[in-house]
């Protein structure tokens, strides 16, 4: 309980409502109580936690690809990694009976305004993935753009990323697994950047044929 000093005229000592009064070299001091801010666990809150939760798994993985795939989105305070955060939380992280999880189909892992390709598709052929694409140049692309690759493992929670894998010229290239993902869930994308770094390209999300089932 607080008191008052020197009846209405003087000053506060102790906790008076929300405010806490003190004595201090003949002088009275009077602040008010802090809100009580109760840690935010809404329903809302905790899902928009997961969404954060779920894209930072992924993305932590391929960080310095990201630094490059998301460049031109990054300015001032906003990096790369932050901006590829925001657009997966956004597009990618998705609620399925009240269960959070990633729709590995709308994630990117690249965004940019450089023209990727068509007729893009990939297949396993024993323990390596090839990649093939239509080489046709439209828009900004050139032939000199070069392949990036990002092959997600859900079941381990790794990624094997490149930045180089090859020319848009050459129309294919290949990425060989590690023998300790036989059997795992791999989701891979492909992606195109300027030979100078300048600019990439979105992502293209590649749902794997098997060759080896033929």
């Amino acid at each position: 309980m607080g008191k008052l000093k020197k009846g209405i005229h003087g000053g506060i000592s102790g906790k008076v409502g929300n405010v806490v009064g003190a004595y201090w070299k003949d002088i009275y001091y009077v602040r008010s109580l802090p809100k009580k801010v109760n840690n935010p666990r809404t329903k809302s809150q905790v899902k928009q936690r997961t969404k954060f939760t779920e894209t930072i798994e992924l993305l932590s993985t391929i960080t310095p690809f990201i630094r490059v795939s998301f460049q031109e989105y990054s300015s001032g305070r906003l990096t790369a990694f932050n901006a590829a955060t925001s657009y997966n939380v956004k597009h990618a992280a998705t609620e399925v009976d009240d269960t959070i999880l990633l729709d590995y189909s709308k994630v990117l892992v690249s965004r940019g305004s450089l023209y990727p390709a068509s007729a893009i598709k990939a297949e396993m052929v024993d323990d390596q993935l090839h990649f093939s694409w239509d080489t046709t140049l439209e828009e900004n692309a050139r032939s000199t753009d070069l392949v990036m690759l990002v092959v997600y493992n859900s079941t381990k929670k790794e990624a094997i990323t490149t930045l180089c894998a090859a020319q848009r010229s050459s129309g294919i290239t290949q990425m060989l697994l590690p023998p300790t993902w036989l059997g795992d869930i791999i989701h891979p994308y492909i992606a195109f950047r300027s030979v100078n770094g300048e600019i990439v390209s979105d992502s293209i999300y590649l749902r794997l044929h098997n060759h080896n089932e033929e």
